[in-house]
């Protein structure tokens, strides 16, 4: 059987996005180009309407298509854009129609990790956040319909799957938990090999969902939370439901449950109103909590949200705050990674045969190609700042 060539979509903001484009892939026509938009700050509507231009001029004879949530949140301004042909709402990306695809004509398209998104929406209102006016109220996709698409993207060759969404740890379907969730699909799915999750929310997980990441070998040994900031004012100036002392003991917890854990973090800096005494909590979280991974963003105002109302922070401070975050992030992942070299590692190759991550999620590096999509047993020889070394143990 041959497939049609695939469609060019541009990806900007969250891993659900990056699932939903997944998705897109497989329905929209080859002439047709994709933007799928994050409207997540003011700098996020900025990069979208350069990627849109930017598309518009690789692809001057396709059809363009705006979705996400900068278009959602400010339809008629991305309309009025000359270079877009069609916006297609959030609501309906995900739909067949949208993208003219005929029924019973997909296009399978072989992933070694694919990113699945399960939950939409949030309920919370963070007060930087304008993610409730692009995506609306929390809500689910069944639990059993999720376990097909496992399943079948399983069946096609994933080695791994990523579960996403805009608030993942806020999962409920009809009284059934994200826990529920993973427990059905390591049930259900017994060759999903490694599952991971995106960003989630410290207040959310609960103890169901705390033994799964901890106890369960196809869970991979790294949580990615949504903690933002380490001070506790500013915490709650966010509108955050969690504080520094509950992050830091749930790192902990995690970490004495299992001792192969690493930690990802997102984190906001140069928040209104925050001083040099607010950031250096947030910048010692990085090493109280051995955060590895972090994704760091210099606030960036989102007209209509409460913290676009409150003084704010000079730009370049936030910038400089920003670097400084991710500095120190930095050198806890090379801490992390010289630790180890001479381990043996699982890893999963990646493209082009050569990369990979471990379950850590460490970056990994192939001292010979190997095929694409198998989990190597791998000897680590070395490591630089931001990835190991290894060699394939015949």
């Amino acid at each position: 059987m041959s497939f049609s060539p695939q469609p060019e979509v541009v990806t900007l903001g969250c891993r659900l996005n990056i699932a939903e484009s997944e998705a897109i892939r497989q329905l929209a026509g080859a002439d047709v180009a994709v933007v799928n938009g994050c409207g997540v700050t003011n700098e996020a509507v900025k990069q979208t309407r350069a990627a849109i231009r930017r598309l518009r001029r690789a692809r001057p004879d396709a059809e363009l298509i705006v979705t996400g949530c900068a278009s959602e949140m400010d339809h008629a301004a991305f309309a009025a854009m000359p270079e877009v042909d069609r916006i297609v709402a959030n609501a309906a990306k995900l739909l067949p129609v949208s993208w003219g695809a005929r029924p019973n004509a997909p296009r399978p398209r072989r992933q070694t990790r694919a990113f699945v998104g399960v939950q939409n929406g949030c309920d919370h209102h963070c007060t930087f956040c304008a993610i409730p006016q692009g995506r609306g109220r929390n809500r689910a996709d069944p639990v059993v319909e999720v376990v097909l698409r496992v399943a079948a993207l399983v069946e096609g060759g994933a080695r791994e799957v990523v579960l996403s969404g805009v608030d993942l740890a806020s999962y409920d379907d009809r009284g059934a938990p994200l826990a529920v969730l993973i427990a059905r699909l390591l049930a259900e799915v017994p060759g999903l090999e490694r599952l991971r999750l995106s960003s989630l929310d410290p207040f959310a997980i609960d103890d169901a969902l705390f033994a799964l990441l901890t106890q369960d070998d196809r869970v991979m040994p790294h949580v990615h939370l949504s903690l933002q900031a380490g001070d506790d004012l500013i915490l709650k100036r966010m509108r955050r439901r969690h504080s520094r002392a509950q992050a830091l003991d749930l790192i902990a917890r995690l970490k004495v449950a299992r001792p192969a854990i690493t930690i990802g973090a997102d984190l906001i800096a140069g928040f209104p109103t925050e001083d040099e005494a607010m950031f250096a909590n947030t910048l010692s979280l990085i090493d109280a909590g051995d955060v590895t991974h972090a994704h760091v963003f210099p606030y960036s105002p989102r007209s209509g949200t409460p913290a676009a109302r409150m003084p704010q922070v000079a730009p370049d401070i936030a910038r400089a705050r920003a670097a400084r975050l991710r500095d120190a992030a930095a050198a806890r992942l090379a801490r992390h990674l010289s630790a180890q070299v001479g381990t043996v590692q699982p890893v999963l190759v990646e493209r082009p045969g050569t990369r990979g991550h471990a379950a850590d999620f460490s970056a990994v590096r192939l001292s010979s190609p190997h095929p694409v999509g198998h989990i190597a047993r791998v000897t680590i020889t070395a490591a630089t700042a931001d990835h190991l070394t290894g060699t394939i143990m015949s």
